[in-house]
């Protein structure tokens, strides 16, 4: 039977794949820079991109108003950007409401994050799978070292101010100022 392989064959053609696939798959999970560059409108600044942040490490929070646990989990964020005087950039990107209502959600306050609108959701989907969020759950955040890379991803809020601050330390070896 010139043609067919053996049962044998098939196996071991299967676990090769297999194996080659998950090489593959865990050496593109690893150390990231993460989909294309990122350019979203902003409310708190006219407009920036990722890589222009290039030299700074960045917390990525993809959120909504309507989001309970992204609301309890904002003031951690904007902690940390207010306490790392600026050597850590804080980026909420709200991925569901309009500028509008973004503005009157903050109201008086001028948050020290930068507040970005996602509106298309084109940023959220390109992280999410980039990073094991296809179901698109928020609270998203993504931890990018300063060059550009990430190497952190998160769905779900963190717990305290403090696991997020030990979070950051462990992945990008930064400590409370």
């Amino acid at each position: 039977m010139a043609g067919r392989m053996s049962r044998k064959t098939w196996l071991i053609l299967a676990i090769v794949i297999i194996a080659v696939g998950a090489i593959v798959g865990i050496g593109l999970s690893r150390s990231s820079p993460g989909p294309s560059d990122l350019t979203l409108p902003i409310i708190t600044w006219n407009e920036t991109t990722l890589s222009a942040l290039k030299g700074t490490p960045v917390v990525l929070n993809f959120w909504s108003i309507s989001c309970a646990y992204c609301r309890q989990q904002l003031p951690y964020l904007e902690s940390v950007a207010q306490q790392s005087g600026g050597e850590i950039e804080v980026m909420a990107i709200n991925i569901a409401d309009s500028a509008a209502r973004v503005r009157s959600f903050f109201g008086d306050y001028e948050p020290a994050m930068t507040i970005a609108l996602d509106n298309d959701r084109e940023a959220f989907k390109d992280y999410g799978v980039a990073h094991n969020n296809t179901g698109g759950y928020i609270p998203f955040t993504l931890l990018v070292d300063s060059e550009g890379i990430v190497r952190y991803a998160k769905i779900g809020a963190f717990a305290s101010e403090e696991v997020l601050w030990n979070t950051l330390h462990d992945v990008l070896g930064i400590t409370i100022p």
